[in-house]
Protein backbone atom coordinates (compact mmCIF):
# COMPACT_ATOMS: atom_id res chain seq x y z
CA UNK A 1 0.00 0.00 0.00
CA UNK A 2 3.02 2.55 0.67
CA UNK A 3 4.36 1.37 -2.50
CA UNK A 4 1.15 2.52 -4.07
CA UNK A 5 1.18 5.87 -2.60
CA UNK A 6 4.44 6.34 -4.08
CA UNK A 7 3.71 5.88 -7.57
CA UNK A 8 0.85 7.78 -7.49
CA UNK A 9 2.53 11.07 -6.30
CA UNK A 10 4.99 10.55 -8.49
CA UNK A 11 3.06 10.54 -11.56
CA UNK A 12 1.85 14.59 -11.42
CA UNK A 13 5.56 15.28 -10.20
CA UNK A 14 6.40 13.48 -13.68
CA UNK A 15 3.10 15.64 -15.34
CA UNK A 16 4.40 18.65 -13.85
CA UNK A 17 8.09 18.72 -15.34
CA UNK A 18 6.95 17.12 -18.65
CA UNK A 19 4.78 20.01 -19.19
CA UNK A 20 6.80 22.54 -17.30
CA UNK A 21 9.72 21.64 -19.79
CA UNK A 22 7.45 21.90 -22.82
CA UNK A 23 6.47 25.47 -22.20
CA UNK A 24 10.29 26.33 -21.77
CA UNK A 25 10.70 24.84 -24.96
CA UNK A 26 7.73 26.63 -26.71
CA UNK A 27 9.20 30.18 -24.86
CA UNK A 28 12.44 29.53 -25.67
CA UNK A 29 11.19 29.06 -29.56
CA UNK A 30 8.67 32.20 -29.41
CA UNK A 31 11.77 34.17 -28.01
CA UNK A 32 14.00 33.07 -31.26
CA UNK A 33 11.28 33.77 -33.74
CA UNK A 34 10.74 37.29 -32.49
CA UNK A 35 14.36 37.74 -32.14
CA UNK A 36 14.86 36.68 -35.84
CA UNK A 37 12.23 38.77 -37.02
CA UNK A 38 13.79 42.24 -34.97
CA UNK A 39 17.08 41.24 -36.95
CA UNK A 40 15.53 40.93 -40.37
CA UNK A 41 13.95 44.07 -39.86
CA UNK A 42 16.97 45.86 -38.81
CA UNK A 43 18.50 44.35 -42.02
CA UNK A 44 16.02 45.36 -44.44
CA UNK A 45 15.75 48.97 -42.55
CA UNK A 46 19.52 49.55 -43.01
CA UNK A 47 18.97 49.18 -46.82
CA UNK A 48 16.10 51.60 -47.34
CA UNK A 49 17.86 54.15 -44.64
CA UNK A 50 21.15 53.91 -47.46
CA UNK A 51 18.79 54.72 -49.98
CA UNK A 52 17.49 57.45 -48.29
CA UNK A 53 21.03 58.80 -47.45
CA UNK A 54 22.67 58.70 -50.65
CA UNK A 55 19.23 60.83 -52.15
CA UNK A 56 19.59 64.40 -52.17
CA UNK A 57 17.78 66.32 -49.74
CA UNK A 58 15.88 68.73 -51.71
CA UNK A 59 13.91 66.61 -54.31
CA UNK A 60 10.43 66.25 -55.66
CA UNK A 61 8.88 63.62 -57.73
CA UNK A 62 8.32 64.37 -61.45
CA UNK A 63 5.31 63.09 -63.30
CA UNK A 64 6.25 59.83 -64.63
CA UNK A 65 9.30 60.48 -66.68
CA UNK A 66 9.02 57.52 -69.01
CA UNK A 67 5.69 58.51 -70.50
CA UNK A 68 6.27 62.24 -70.53
CA UNK A 69 9.37 64.09 -72.12
CA UNK A 70 7.91 67.01 -71.02
CA UNK A 71 10.43 69.85 -69.66
CA UNK A 72 9.42 70.25 -66.18
CA UNK A 73 10.10 72.72 -62.93
CA UNK A 74 10.88 70.83 -60.25
CA UNK A 75 12.06 72.10 -56.39
CA UNK A 76 15.12 70.00 -57.08
CA UNK A 77 18.42 72.55 -56.49
CA UNK A 78 21.95 73.18 -55.48
CA UNK A 79 22.32 74.39 -52.40
CA UNK A 80 24.54 77.09 -53.76
CA UNK A 81 21.70 78.62 -56.46
CA UNK A 82 18.25 80.02 -55.79
CA UNK A 83 15.14 78.25 -56.49
CA UNK A 84 13.82 81.52 -58.52
CA UNK A 85 17.38 80.89 -60.87
CA UNK A 86 16.75 77.05 -61.54
CA UNK A 87 16.25 77.18 -65.54
CA UNK A 88 13.71 74.68 -67.56
CA UNK A 89 14.26 71.29 -66.57
CA UNK A 90 14.43 68.51 -68.43
CA UNK A 91 14.05 65.18 -66.38
CA UNK A 92 15.59 61.71 -67.67
CA UNK A 93 14.54 58.36 -67.12
CA UNK A 94 16.44 56.49 -64.42
CA UNK A 95 19.82 54.97 -64.84
CA UNK A 96 20.93 51.24 -63.32
CA UNK A 97 24.67 50.66 -63.93
CA UNK A 98 27.00 48.32 -62.67
CA UNK A 99 30.02 50.34 -61.39
CA UNK A 100 34.01 49.75 -62.14
CA UNK A 101 35.29 47.53 -59.95
CA UNK A 102 37.28 43.63 -59.39
CA UNK A 103 34.10 42.21 -58.21
CA UNK A 104 31.61 43.77 -60.32
CA UNK A 105 29.27 43.37 -57.32
CA UNK A 106 27.68 46.98 -57.23
CA UNK A 107 25.38 49.32 -58.82
CA UNK A 108 24.34 52.38 -59.25
CA UNK A 109 20.67 53.30 -59.66
CA UNK A 110 20.54 57.03 -61.03
CA UNK A 111 17.59 59.73 -61.69
CA UNK A 112 18.56 63.31 -63.13
CA UNK A 113 16.97 66.18 -64.42
CA UNK A 114 19.21 68.52 -66.84
CA UNK A 115 19.04 72.13 -66.57
CA UNK A 116 18.29 74.07 -69.59
CA UNK A 117 18.90 77.43 -70.68
CA UNK A 118 16.06 77.51 -72.77
CA UNK A 119 12.83 75.18 -73.31
CA UNK A 120 13.90 74.87 -77.11
CA UNK A 121 16.83 72.79 -76.10
CA UNK A 122 14.28 70.00 -75.08
CA UNK A 123 13.59 69.37 -78.95
CA UNK A 124 17.02 68.82 -79.93
CA UNK A 125 17.29 66.29 -76.55
CA UNK A 126 13.97 64.37 -77.19
CA UNK A 127 15.20 64.02 -80.92
CA UNK A 128 19.04 62.82 -79.35
CA UNK A 129 17.65 60.73 -76.51
CA UNK A 130 19.27 57.65 -77.52
CA UNK A 131 22.73 59.02 -77.90
CA UNK A 132 22.59 60.92 -74.48
CA UNK A 133 21.66 58.30 -72.66
CA UNK A 134 24.51 56.03 -73.84
CA UNK A 135 27.05 58.81 -73.17
CA UNK A 136 25.96 58.77 -69.58
CA UNK A 137 25.87 54.98 -69.11
CA UNK A 138 29.53 55.44 -70.47
CA UNK A 139 30.53 57.80 -68.03
CA UNK A 140 28.76 56.31 -65.03
CA UNK A 141 29.87 52.80 -65.25
CA UNK A 142 33.51 53.90 -65.94
CA UNK A 143 33.53 55.05 -62.17
CA UNK A 144 34.24 53.25 -58.93
CA UNK A 145 32.44 53.23 -55.66
CA UNK A 146 35.28 55.72 -54.40
CA UNK A 147 34.92 57.89 -57.09
CA UNK A 148 31.22 58.47 -56.87
CA UNK A 149 30.16 57.73 -53.04
CA UNK A 150 31.50 60.90 -51.85
CA UNK A 151 30.11 65.11 -52.38
CA UNK A 152 32.83 66.16 -54.64
CA UNK A 153 32.54 62.60 -56.23
CA UNK A 154 29.17 63.33 -57.63
CA UNK A 155 29.71 67.06 -58.76
CA UNK A 156 32.74 65.77 -60.28
CA UNK A 157 30.44 63.46 -62.65
CA UNK A 158 27.91 65.93 -62.60
CA UNK A 159 30.28 67.99 -64.39
CA UNK A 160 32.14 65.33 -66.60
CA UNK A 161 28.60 64.43 -67.76
CA UNK A 162 27.41 68.34 -68.43
CA UNK A 163 30.40 68.86 -70.25
CA UNK A 164 30.11 65.91 -72.96
CA UNK A 165 26.41 66.13 -72.83
CA UNK A 166 27.02 70.33 -74.09
CA UNK A 167 29.55 69.10 -76.20
CA UNK A 168 26.83 67.47 -78.18
CA UNK A 169 23.71 69.93 -78.67
CA UNK A 170 23.77 72.66 -80.70
CA UNK A 171 20.22 74.39 -79.74
CA UNK A 172 21.46 75.65 -75.97
CA UNK A 173 23.41 74.68 -73.40
CA UNK A 174 22.61 72.35 -69.88
CA UNK A 175 23.27 74.72 -67.25
CA UNK A 176 23.59 71.99 -64.41
CA UNK A 177 22.55 68.30 -63.84
CA UNK A 178 19.93 67.64 -60.47
CA UNK A 179 20.17 64.23 -59.13
CA UNK A 180 16.99 63.23 -57.99
CA UNK A 181 17.66 59.22 -57.60
CA UNK A 182 21.21 58.22 -56.32
CA UNK A 183 21.60 54.69 -54.67
CA UNK A 184 24.26 52.85 -54.25
CA UNK A 185 24.30 49.18 -53.80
Amino acid sequence: MAEEKETEESAPVEKKSSNMLMIIIIVVLILIIIIGAVVAFLLMGSDEEAAVNNAPQAQERVADTRTSRKSVSSASFDNNRKLSDIGVLYPLDTFTVNLKSDSGRRYLKATMSLELDSPELSHELDSKAPVLRDRIIRILSSKTLEEISSKKGKQKVSQQIMDTLNSMITDGKIQGIYFTEFVIQ
